[in-house]
């Protein structure tokens, strides 16, 4: 029972006790899982002529960040 309250404090430290911030930060984890290594990448490397290893690089971390953010929700109980 301590434990679950423990984990309730953790979760609404960070704001996921309002639906708008849970909803806000499941979109930002998809933009970082899928946008990050796509997206990104091309606007990197077209629009403002970043080196390709770099934009790669950046979109690879976007990727991590994303799957991080994944996991962190889960573990929480945010997203089932």
């Amino acid at each position: 029972m301590a434990e679950e309250k423990q984990k309730a404090k953790k979760v609404s430290r960070i704001g996921l006790d309002s639906r708008f911030w849970k909803t806000f930060i499941v979109v930002l984890a998809a933009f970082f899982t899928f946008a990050g290594p796509t997206y990104v990448i091309y606007v990197l490397r077209s629009f403002l002529d970043i080196n390709f290893t770099v934009s790669v690089i950046f979109g690879f971390v976007l990727f991590v960040a994303g799957l991080t953010l994944d996991w962190y929700l889960i573990k929480n109980k945010v997203v089932s």
